[in-house]
C-alpha cells in the first residue's frame, strides 16, 4: 500500500506531503483545486509519459516520490528478482522531471530505465480512469483479463516457451522457403565450378615446374651443346684428357709419397673426394639434355597446352593454382551447406511439427481453462453489475478459436455487452456510454481483485456520468475491494465519499501572491462540512448537514 507522497513543484504544487492509510480513502476538493494532479502524479510514478509543462511555472525540476508498505508476496517476488531489496517491507519509487533533460526514475534511491520502474510499479499498484476504460474496451486485453480470473499462470509460461521454439522454428523454414529458388541456382552453379576445376586436375606447384619445364625444352640444343662440353671437359674424350684422370693421376702419384709424408695422404685423400664429385657432377650434365625419345616440340605443345588450361581457370577462380584450389574447396563448403540445408530443412519441419502438437495440448488444456473461467466470470460480472443499477445488462465472454498459434494460445477473446433487454450482445467499444463503462470496469475489477495480487487500485472519478442511488452502490462495492486491498478514489460524489474510511480533501490557497494546493486529512466534522457541500448548495445548510452525518452513518452500518 501507499504509505506516503511527496509532490515538489508539479502543475500548481508548490510541496505536498500525503500520508495514505489502508482502506478506502477518498480525495475531494473544489474543481481545479488539484486532486487529478495527485493522480497524475501517481501515473508518473508508473512510467507515464513526462511533459516539461508539468513543471511548476519558474521552477527548473519537479519531484514526486512515494513509499510503499507492506508489500504482497507477488509485487516483493518481482521486485526482489529485479535486484531491489525489500527486506522490511517497503520500497520507494521516485520520478524527477527536468525542464532541460530527461526525466530521472529510482528505486530505493538507485537509479533506473523507465521500463524497470514500469514493472515495478505494475506490481504495485493500478490506477483506472480514462486511459484505463480505453485498455478496457480494446479486445486485445480480454483474453489476458480473462486469464488472470482463470489463474492460468502456470500454463501460459509452459505455453509461451513452446510458442517461442515453434516461431523461431518457423521462422527458419519460411527463410528455406524463400531460398529455395536462389539456393538451386546457386547449388547448380557450384556443382559446374567444382566439375570445371576437377577436370583439369590440377595439382599444387604445377605450374611453376611446367613453365619451367618449358623453358628448358625450348633451350635443349644450348643445353645439349654445353652439357657435352662439361661431359668431354671432366670425364675426357678420343680428343684429349679429361679432368677426372689427371686428377686421378694426382692423386695416385700423392698416396705414392704416403709412406714418405703423412702430409701427401690427406691431401691424395681430397683429390679422391674432388674426383667423385667431379663425376657426379659430369654424369648430371649428361642428363640435363635427356629427353628420351619424345619429340622436344610435340612436348612443349602439350605443356602450352596444359598452361592454357590453367590460364582459363586463372581467370575465372584466382590468380593461382593455389587459389583455383582454395576456390574450388569453399565451393565445396558452400555447396555442402546447401545441401545440409536440405537435410536441415527436413529437420526443422520435423520439429515444427513436434512442437505444434505440444502448443495445440498446452492450448488445448488452456481452453478447457478458459471456458470454465469465463462462464464464472460472466455469472460474478452480471451480479455486480445488477447490484450496480444494470439489471437488464446481458454480459457474455466470448471465446472464439483462433486460425492459428497467437502468443496466448488457439484463443480469441471479447467481452460482449447489452445493456438494454431484447438488444443483442455487442462489443463493449460500441454501446458502453460513460456511466456504463465506469461500472463495468469497477464489475470487473471487483471480480478480479481476488486475483489481482495488487496492494493499492487508484479510480480517477469513477462516478463520472452516475448519480444517486447508483453512485452509492458503486461507493458500497469500493468498500468491499478496499477489504482486501486499498483504495483511493478521487470522486465528486456524496454517496461515495461518505462510504470512505479515510477522507482527504484538497484545496488551493495563495501565498507568496501564488497559488498552490493543499491537502489535509478532514475529522468527522470536517467530513460532515465535505460532504454537505458536494450535496449542494450556494450556502451549506444545517439540513445538508444532516443528511452529510446520516450518510456517514449509513456508511459505518455497511
Amino acid at each position: 500500500m501507499i504509505l506516503s507522497l511527496h509532490i515538489e513543484n508539479i502543475a500548481v504544487v508548490r510541496s505536498l506531503d500525503v500520508d495514505m492509510r489502508g482502506g478506502f480513502t477518498v480525495l475531494s476538493g473544489e474543481t481545479g483545486a488539484g486532486k487529478s494532479i495527485i493522480v497524475d502524479c501517481l501515473g508518473l510514478l508508473g512510467g507515464a509519459r513526462a511533459d516539461k509543462d508539468m513543471i511548476r511555472s519558474g521552477e527548473r525540476q519537479g519531484e514526486v516520490s512515494a513509499v510503499f508498505a507492506d508489500i504482497g508476496e507477488i509485487a516483493a517476488n518481482i521486485i526482489t528478482e529485479l535486484g531491489f531489496s525489500v527486506e522490511d517491507g517497503t520500497v520507494m519509487l521516485s520520478r524527477t522531471v527536468s525542464a532541460d533533460s530527461a526525466s530521472q526514475a529510482r528505486v530505493n534511491g538507485r537509479a533506473v530505465s523507465l521500463s524497470v520502474l514500469r514493472e515495478i510499479s505494475a506490481a504495485l499498484f493500478n490506477i483506472h480512469g480514462q486511459n484505463d476504460n480505453h485498455k478496457l474496451l480494446d479486445r486485445k486485453n480480454h483474453l489476458a483479463l480473462l486469464d488472470r480470473f482463470a489463474g492460468c499462470d502456470t500454463l501460459l509460461t509452459e505455453y509461451g516457451e513452446v510458442y517461442a521454439r515453434l516461431t523461431e522454428c518457423r521462422h527458419k523454414i519460411e527463410s528455406f522457403s524463400r531460398d529455395t529458388m536462389e539456393s538451386n541456382r546457386m547449388r547448380e552453379m557450384l556443382e559446374y565450378q567444382i566439375a570445371d576445376i576437377d577436370a583439369v586436375k590440377l595439382r599444387s606447384g604445377e605450374e611453376e615446374a611446367l613453365v619451367a619445364e618449358s623453358k628448358r625444352l625450348q633451350s635443349i640444343e644450348q643445353i645439349k651443346k654445353h652439357s657435352a662440353i662439361v661431359e668431354r671437359a671432366l670425364s675426357g674424350s678420343e680428343k684429349g684428357v679429361g679432368a677426372i684422370y689427371l686428377i686421378e693421376r694426382a692423386a695416385t702419384a700423392l698416396n705414392q709419397l704416403s709412406s714418405a709424408s703423412e702430409e701427401a695422404t690427406g691431401l691424395s685423400e681430397r683429390l679422391n673426394e674432388i674426383k667423385y664429385e667431379l663425376d657426379d657432377i659430369a654424369q648430371a650434365a649428361s642428363l640435363l639434355g635427356d629427353i628420351s625419345d619424345e619429340d622436344p616440340t610435340a612436348r612443349i605443345d602439350k605443356i602450352e597446352g596444359r598452361l592454357d588450361l590453367i590460364s582459363r581457370l586463372k581467370r575465372k577462380y584466382g590468380a593461382t593454382v593455389e587459389d583455383i584450389l582454395s576456390y574450388r574447396e569453399d565451393a565445396q563448403r558452400r555447396l555442402d551447406m546447401i545441401e545440409n540445408s536440405d537435410e536441415e530443412c527436413i529437420r526443422l519441419n520435423e520439429e515444427y511439427k513436434k512442437l505444434s502438437a505440444e502448443a495445440e495440448r498446452i492450448a488445448t488444456a488452456l481452453r478447457r481453462e478458459r471456458r470454465a473461467a469465463a462462464r464464472s466470470l460472466t455469472e460474478r460480472v452480471i451480479s455486480t453489475l445488477e447490484f450496480l443499477d444494470m439489471p437488464k445488462v446481458s454480459f457474455q465472454v466470448l471465446l472464439e478459436a483462433d486460425k492459428e498459434f497467437n502468443p496466448r494460445g488457439l484463443d480469441l477473446c471479447e467481452f460482449m455487452i447489452s445493456a438494454n433487454a431484447g438488444e443483442p450482445l455487442m462489443p463493449m467499444a460500441k454501446i458502453a456510454s460513460g456511466g456504463e463503462l465506469a461500472r463495468i470496469m469497477l464489475s470487473l475489477k471487483s471480480v478480479l481483485n481476488e486475483c489481482d495480487g495488487i496492494d493499492t487500485a487508484i479510480f480517477d472519478e469513477i462516478d463520472t456520468g452516475i448519480s444517486g442511488k447508483t453512485s452509492r452502490k458503486v461507493g458500497i462495492k469500493l468498500r468491499e475491494i478496499s477489504r482486501g486491498t486499498q483504495v483511493v478514489c478521487v470522486t465528486h460524489s456524496a454517496q461515495i465519499a461518505s462510504l470512505a474510511n479515510n477522507h482527504l480533501f484538497i484545496s488551493k490557497n495563495e501565498f507568496d501572491g501564488r497559488v498552490q494546493t493543499a491537502i489535509r486529512e478532514l475529522d468527522e466534522e470536517g467530513r460532515v462540512e465535505e460532504i454537505a457541500r458536494i450535496l449542494g448548495g450556494i450556502e451549506i445548510s444545517d439540513i445538508q448537514r444532516s443528511a452529510a452525518r446520516e450518510m456517514i452513518e449509513e456508511g459505518r452500518s455497511l
